[in-house]
């Protein structure tokens, strides 16, 4: 059915923005992408600089076919504009006594690999794996992928949250079925790649472990960056209209109703229908500020959890690096008591839990020859709780977090970086409208999902909609790609 006579703006060129955007484009429906960066991707930016590719979007892409869908929705391919490429082993997890284990896609290797650290573990990983593939048949597969708009929708998820043990966190279930303290740790610390805390994150997020088995752990060829201009290109194709590096400044409402949205270029268009990827913040406080509900809903959201920061620290070096996988964990001597600083405490800890990212392992083109690009992603408590000068703090902390992975892994590493850079949460406040600097919107914790997180369709203006990390599902590629999903049905519906 054609629905040419029909408009929608999406305001942020984020994966959910460019999902729901191709989403309704594909549907008849006339859909302009508003994007203030001059690049798609929102988080998954990327620079180029002396020849190094330096991407700071995903380190990976799970569960592909939510991606492939938005191609095959018209008849496409999207193979012809993007390549995946497998990460093997997903993760390699290093303590600071020297231990080592690969979370590998090798199913007979990760027993060998668990079987070396804790060989009466291994049942508890079956029985682990077996409440995964459950939690991703249930939460994933039906209810991330349904809209929560009133409480009786919540309701209903009742007794599978009962069922699940959703109240247990993911450390704890983790726990439940394993001995060794480091199984544990290497099993729960997917939860920082949410924005979670592994101690206080729902058990239920055990489905990632589920969702990497089924579909394998992905990077985009030239970098995650590729895959947004890749949506963006297909966005267009599909006789979409994109606007990059025009800042939305404001959403004109009448009465109930969003009508037009202004940008900071001047340019200014009404539309039937107006959905956000723009933090939740930002869209309430700025873009809506003009509106009782708008200052509303800001107060409110002031009164949620959020998510911590996160201090990247981009470096080029000499050399290949064959030895150190697509992804390491670092862990340091704390692990509960490391989230509690940042969580709980708002301070800036001694130790770290930093998440390595070594892309040109898998795919070279990112850096020139003979070189390597890399990213150490440290958590840290977000500008609200933690108030520090960035601009000082920022350059002691990433000597700190170089210092550790050199101790760790490359001895000589300062002699060989031939290019850095560091971003931290002032910078995701200042390029991305990030409340807070929070690098994942909301926090995910239960009283945070669902119904009790901020809905797919705005409940005053019925025309106003929500996509990206933080309406429901939450945050990571798949849960914003199923978010978009479900906030395109709703849009179709209210204009059919």
């Amino acid at each position: 059915m054609s629905r040419g006579s029909q408009s929608a703006c999406v305001i942020g060129a984020g994966f959910g923005g460019l999902a729901l955007a191709i989403r309704l484009q594909a549907a008849g429906v006339e859909t302009t992408l508003v994007e203030a960066r001059d690049k798609p991707g929102g988080v998954a930016y990327a620079w180029e600089k002396d020849g190094f590719t330096f991407d700071a979007g995903p380190t990976g892409i799970t569960d592909p076919s939510c991606l492939e869908e938005l191609w095959q929705l018209t008849g496409h391919d999207m193979a012809d504009d993007v390549e995946l490429m497998p990460i093997s082993p997903f993760c390699r997890c290093n303590w600071p006594d020297g231990t080592g284990f690969d979370y590998s896609d090798d199913e007979a290797m990760l027993r060998r690999e668990i079987a070396r650290i804790s060989p009466e573990d291994l049942g508890g990983y079956d029985e682990l794996l077996s409440y995964a593939r459950k939690a991703c048949d249930e939460a994933y597969g039906k209810f991330a992928k349904s809209p929560f708009l009133s409480a009786r929708s919540m309701i209903d998820t009742a007794p599978m949250l009962i069922k699940r043990h959703a109240w247990r966190s993911l450390y704890a279930m983790a726990a439940r079925f394993m001995e060794s303290e480091k199984l544990r740790e290497a099993f729960s610390f997917q939860a920082i790649m949410l924005g979670g805390n592994p101690m206080k994150l729902s058990a239920l997020y055990a489905l990632v472990h589920a969702l990497e088995k089924r579909s394998g752990i992905w990077w985009t060829r030239g970098g995650t960056n590729r895959l947004a201009e890749a949506m963006l290109r297909h966005f267009r194709r599909l006789g979409g209209n994109a606007r990059m590096h025009d800042p939305v400044i404001r959403i004109h409402t009448i009465g109930n109703r969003a009508r037009e949205v202004e940008t900071q270029s001047g340019w200014r268009a009404g539309f039937d229908a107006i959905a956000s990827n723009a933090d939740l913040m930002h869209s309430y406080r700025d873009l809506l500020g003009d509106t009782r509900h708008g200052q509303a809903e800001a107060r409110r959201l002031a009164k949620r959890d959020y998510s911590p920061g996160l201090f990247l620290v981009h470096f080029g070096m000499e050399g290949s690096w064959p030895g150190i996988p697509h992804h390491s964990v670092l862990f340091g001597p704390r692990f509960a008591g490391f989230f509690d600083d940042i969580f709980d405490h708002g301070v800036l800890p001694r130790d770290f839990v930093i998440h390595l990212h070594h892309p040109t392992v898998t795919d070279p083109s990112l850096a020139p020859d003979g070189k390597s690009t890399f990213r150490a992603m440290v958590p840290v408590a977000h500008m609200g709780k933690l108030a520090i000068d960035w601009e000082q703090i920022g350059p002691m902390l990433e000597k700190r977090i170089l210092d550790e992975v050199g101790r760790r892994l490359i001895p000589d590493i300062h002699h060989r970086i031939v290019t850095k850079f560091h971003y931290a949460p002032r910078d995701f406040a200042m390029d991305l409208n990030a409340y807070l600097g929070s690098a994942f919107s909301l926090e995910p914790r239960l009283t945070q999902s669902g119904w009790l997180r901020p809905h797919n369709r705005d409940r005053a203006i019925p025309n106003f909609y929500l996509v990206g990390a933080g309406t429901h599902p939450g945050a990571g590629v798949p849960g914003v790609i199923a978010g978009a999903a479900v906030t395109a049905q709703l849009m179709l519906e209210d204009m059919a």
